[in-house]
């Protein structure tokens, strides 16, 4: 390979990572935070009462509880259906429902 080749291939790598870092910031402002849909132990941050920080979310689906997802996702998740059968959507807002018995 001679060494204008290779000269633009890592030319031609650096512009492709560039580019990629460019896109990233855009791409993390296309988020909110969605309420009531993570699992156990694996929400974002806290919304209220049963929560404080990352992580600490005690019930799934806990409706106080936030995750980020993508904009425009949160409120048409495929969640299972709450015990007595009525549906569970995501919400923009904190829930009043899934919380934890001490809250």
């Amino acid at each position: 390979m001679s060494n204008t080749m290779k000269t633009m291939t890592v030319a031609a790598s650096v512009a492709a990572a560039l580019g990629a870092m460019a896109a990233a910031p855009a791409h993390a402002q296309a988020k909110e935070k969605c309420y009531g849909v993570s699992l156990a132990g694996e929400n974002d941050c806290a919304a209220g009462p049963g929560t404080t920080c990352a992580g600490t979310s005690t019930v799934n689906y806990q409706g106080n509880a936030w995750t980020l997802v993508d904009k425009g996702t949160c409120t048409d998740m495929k969640l299972p259906a709450m015990a007595d059968g009525t549906p569970r959507h995501g919400s923009l807002d904190a829930l009043d429902r899934d919380l934890p018995k001490d809250a």
